[in-house]
């Protein structure tokens, strides 16, 4: 009974009155504790469960972006391969016209494995036409080689660093005729039968002749890298550099025989 009286005393003492209010902050004060205490288990797990949804989220995210990443490094790569590609079909192109255009554009699909033949193949046969064994092939630089074998659908080409390979040539700066000939290494031809008294230098331009009635007349070959006199030789040691990339060859072109005649000194009679 006394405590029912001290209750209904402090209640109506709480309504009435301010008389409790430093009691109730002074207990507030002890209470808070209490209260943090009981409700952190609720808030810890909260925040583990938002910060392990929020790293499920990025890591999602992340592998989304890796995705994308690879995708468009993917994309990148093949467009620079097709811009690539479009520049030296267009030189190709644009060479063509030396040859008043009568070429066929080719692919270059293979090589030879074995290390003494320096030959290409070329997705170009027979039964496209207009493929022919000895038919002259350049690239946007200047001469590489000539047909040497013809396939239904593929055709080999033999180049002209090949050891077994020469042709007539001729300095473009002042006219001297020799032989080019292959040595077997794709970045090194050999000037041949150069007497001791012609005028070769170094950076000289190599040109074809026309005569052989296999190559157009007049279009690059080699670049002169060096010219060695040699006491009691009759001939210069000239080595020269292939203009045509042979070691980055993608296209090349494929000459028409009734064009390089056409072009030949004295109306196409061969060598």
């Amino acid at each position: 009974m006394l405590a029912l009286v001290l209750a209904a005393a402090l209640l109506l003492a709480d309504q009435r009155t301010s008389w409790l209010d430093p009691v109730r902050q002074g207990l507030n004060l002890v209470v808070a504790p209490l209260h943090y205490a009981a409700h952190w288990p609720l808030d810890a797990g909260g925040w583990m469960q938002q910060q392990l949804r929020t790293r499920a989220q990025l890591q999602q995210e992340n592998a989304r972006l890796e995705r994308r990443l690879l995708i468009l490094e993917q994309k990148a790569q093949r467009l620079a391969v097709l811009q690539a590609e479009n520049v030296r079909l267009r030189e190709l192109l644009n060479s063509s016209e030396r040859v008043d255009e009568q070429v066929r554009v080719a692919e270059v699909i293979g090589s030879d494995p074995d290390p003494n033949r320096r030959e290409l193949v070329i997705n170009q046969g027979s039964a496209g036409g207009d493929v022919y064994q000895g038919q002259a092939v350049l690239d946007s630089q200047g001469l590489i080689g000539q047909v040497v074998e013809v396939g239904p659908v593929s055709s080999r080409v033999l180049l002209i660093t090949d050891a077994n390979h020469a042709l007539s040539v001729k300095v473009n700066r002042n006219g001297v005729r020799s032989i080019v000939a292959g040595t077997g290494r794709a970045d090194r031809l050999e000037m041949r039968y150069v007497p001791e008294t012609a005028d070769v230098r170094k950076g000289d331009l190599l040109v074809s002749t026309g005569l052989g009635g296999r190559y157009p007349n007049g279009y690059p070959v080699a670049e002169v890298t060096s010219v060695t006199h040699k006491p009691g030789h009759a001939f210069l040691s000239i080595d020269a550099k292939p203009r045509g990339r042979l070691g980055r060859l993608s296209h090349v072109l494929l000459v028409r025989r009734s064009e390089i005649q056409a072009q030949q000194p004295g109306g196409g009679n061969a060598e």
